[in-house]
């Protein structure tokens, strides 16, 4: 079933119930409960933008095709091929569709081609992985992932928290796998998504070993359940009114594991307390992802700044200069953006396993600076917005009594009434509301916090040339 449509994605969920909560509700069916229709629709135009475009969504190999965010990249061409799939998912939802499928799709692929590095624990842990990937591959799984642990006591480790177990760990060990329990947060579309990865982020200490953990399995194995933030769309708002947040909602949730049984051909690593910090640098993990986020960012902000430009010619502000260097300095990110993307393709680095990976220099100094580049574009909008983002009336407005005064007195500059209130409403769903919010703090803590990444950056840079520099300048000074 390689590269399936929107139809069959929907019909897999329906097949598989999974036991989410939502608002007090227990829900089995995702694609029929109105709290998760739109989310489950938005992931279905995903596969259906894939089934409609096979030259630029899928690839083939070995005589098999599939889509073509599963790529293991072996030359420049592959990196371009794979970056164009992701642009038209990206494009089609506009960037904020955070967890579409291919952002998990380059995990496994990576995971499969670096699979030595878990074959240090055994050669079925490598195996694991690779038949993992295949399994996914084979059959266009959308993947969510669940990595970070619960915000319970956070000066204390997982095996000091008050209950062993308000993290995930391993409850013990039996011939058919391993009985896990505790939680994991935050799986975006989890209830909506085929299947879950778990994996440990750096920062384990020595002691919890039994928190050492990464496997797929899923979302309807028994004994999990997610456990869904507040919606911001229940199915029932209106397009109108909410241009983005009624068609892009991504339900939020927090995975609850109650003696859930991982079969061991679904465990990849476990135990190591080494391995488990070293998993996100040694696996390639960094470099493949940020190549996703970076083109999934860049259609997000230029949506954002072409917002921007929009409401202002809109009323004609963009002929003041205060406002043209503001729209020019958005224009600007887009620039950057766009040419740290292609930098970390032209410098590719080998992976001494036949394959290559985008460069982690360029796409780890977008994951520190494109959310800060998103805010101040939303900050951008909102400022030349002004008070035109708060006056908007809603469509049943337009249809009743007091319709021809908002048609007389909502006009722009050459611009009809309604299409003003349409372009303003959409500013205001971009960065003011629930939805708009959520985008916001989405971008500033998706790639975790910002003061380590950028710790974390400074760390792993070569900054040789730097000093080398420093000197010679010293040098030439004395």
């Amino acid at each position: 079933m390689a590269a399936r449509n929107g139809a069959q994605f929907v019909e897999g969920l329906r097949q598989a119930p999974r036991e989410t909560w939502i608002s007090g509700r227990k829900v089995t069916d995702v694609t029929a409960d109105p709290a998760f229709k739109r989310p489950v629709q938005a992931i279905a135009d995903l596969y259906d933008r894939q089934a409609a475009d096979p030259a630029t969504m899928t690839c083939s190999e070995d005589g098999e095709t599939f889509g073509a965010t599963f790529l293991t990249p072996k030359s420049h061409a592959d990196l371009v091929k794979r970056r164009g799939a992701m642009k038209v998912w990206a494009d089609s939802s506009f960037g904020l569709v955070g967890r579409s499928p291919d952002y998990l799709n380059t995990i496994v692929m990576t995971w499969a081609e670096g699979a030595d590095f878990f074959g240090q624990r055994g050669a079925h842990f490598a195996d694991n992985v690779r038949n993992y990937y295949k399994l996914c591959r084979a059959n266009d799984l959308f993947l969510t992932h669940a990595i970070v642990n619960p915000q319970s006591d956070r000066s204390r480790g997982s095996h000091q928290q008050d209950d062993a177990f308000t993290h995930l760990g391993v409850v013990e060990e039996t011939k058919d796998g391993l009985i896990v329990r505790g939680a994991k947060m935050l799986a975006t579309h989890g209830p909506t998504a085929d299947e879950l990865l778990v994996y440990p982020q750096p920062g384990i200490r020595e002691g919890e070993e039994r928190y050492v953990l990464a496997f797929g399995i899923p979302c309807a194995t028994k004994g999990l359940k997610f456990i869904c933030r507040e919606p911001f769309d229940d199915g029932t708002q209106n397009v109108f009114d909410h241009p983005l947040g009624a068609r892009f909602e991504e339900p939020d949730a927090v995975c609850v594991f109650d003696d859930v049984l991982v079969p061991w051909d679904r465990v990849f690593l476990y135990g190591d307390v080494k391995m488990g910090n070293a998993l996100f640098s040694q696996a390639s993990i960094r470099n493949h992802t940020g190549h996703q986020t970076a083109i999934r960012g860049l259609a997000k902000c230029q949506l954002i700044t072409g917002i921007a430009v929009a409401l202002t010619r809109a009323v004609k502000s963009d002929t003041f200069l205060h406002v043209q260097e503001q729209l020019g300095e958005c224009l600007g990110y887009l620039q950057l953006i766009e040419g740290a993307i292609e930098l970390a393709e032209r410098k590719a680095e080998p992976t001494g396993r036949g394959a290559i990976r985008p460069a982690y220099a360029p796409l780890q100094s977008l994951r520190y600076h494109l959310p800060k580049w998103y805010e101040r574009m939303v900050q951008v909008t909102q400022v030349l917005a002004a008070g035109g983002l708060l006056i908007s009336p809603t469509e049943a407005d337009l249809n009743s009594p007091v319709g021809p005064d908002i048609r007389k007195y909502y006009k722009g500059a050459a611009v009809e009434a309604e299409d003003r209130i349409r372009l303003f409403k959409l500013a205001w769903d971009a960065t003011g509301t629930q939805f708009g919010q959520r985008m916001l703090q989405y971008e500033r803590y998706y790639a975790g916090d910002p003061v380590r990444v950028a710790a974390g950056y400074y760390n792993d840079y070569d900054v040789t040339p730097l000093l080398d520099a420093v000197k010679r300048a010293l040098a030439g000074a004395r």
